[in-house]
């Protein structure tokens, strides 16, 4: 049976990649989307299209209960085994004046949401005895960045989930880990960074393609990293 894998926040340059790649190592994948369907839909039609199988689900993922309508039929029909927590928004400011709402929105997407997808899944992928959960994290929450408290907050939460959810499914065949990007290229960070700024703050002096961070996602998401749990692994050029 095709195993099936979950991409959050699949219409973005990251997800699409990792979407394209699980599609081609034969995976079944559920592609994520909020407001942004349509680009889901157009990458989910360019995987038809070569051959392999995905589906789009739209829902809020900042909503629990919208989660669970979605994911426990999906869940039921059969087991969710390969979950990959991509979805996450900037809103950045200093924090002496940060409003509440700015900082909320980053925590609700990246680190609550990863709650919403991840616990309604967690069990029937445990019964499969195999299964694969990687969150897409940033450099940020390893070593901060200036005007996001809230962004680097959300991972670097994401990186502590991860590393104790290792620990409770690592006797049931499943491994958690995380994938910390750095600048990679993309509308979200083309708005923050220009060439210059990425050639001054990078050692390898550019930003990364969407399709290293993919490359890495689909090792995690291999027999190969049967060995590999609670880890936190940067794609970042030598940034950290």
């Amino acid at each position: 049976m095709t195993i099936r894998a979950l991409i959050t926040g699949a219409s973005g340059a990251i997800g699409a990649a990792i979407a394209e790649a699980l599609a081609v190592s034969g995976h079944e994948v559920i592609l994520h989307a909020h407001r942004n369907a349509t680009t889901a839909e157009a990458t989910a039609q360019a995987i038809r299209a070569a051959g392999g199988q995905a589906q789009v689900q739209v829902f809020d993922i900042t909503d629990e209960a919208a989660c669970r309508a979605t994911l426990e039929p999906l869940a039921a029909e059969q087991p969710i085994q390969i979950l990959v927590h991509n979805a996450g928004i900037h809103d950045d400011a200093p924090l002496a004046g940060m409003s509440r709402e700015q900082w909320d929105r980053p925590i609700n997407v990246g680190l609550n949401g990863f709650y919403n997808v991840t616990q309604p899944l967690l069990l029937p992928m445990i019964t499969t005895r195999w299964g694969r959960v990687i969150a897409i994290s940033s450099v940020a929450g390893q070593i901060g960045n200036r005007g996001q408290t809230n962004y680097a907050a959300a991972k670097a939460g994401l990186h502590g989930a991860i590393r104790s959810l290792a620990q409770e499914v690592a006797s049931r065949g499943i491994t958690a880990n995380a994938v910390a990007p750095g600048i990679i290229e993309s509308p979200m960070s083309e708005s923050s960074f220009d060439a210059d700024t990425v050639r001054s703050m990078v050692p390898m002096r550019r930003a990364g393609q969407p399709a290293e961070v993919a490359n890495v996602v689909g090792f995690l998401a291999s027999e190969a990293a049967s060995y590999v749990s609670g880890q936190v692994i940067g794609v970042n050029g030598a940034l950290a």
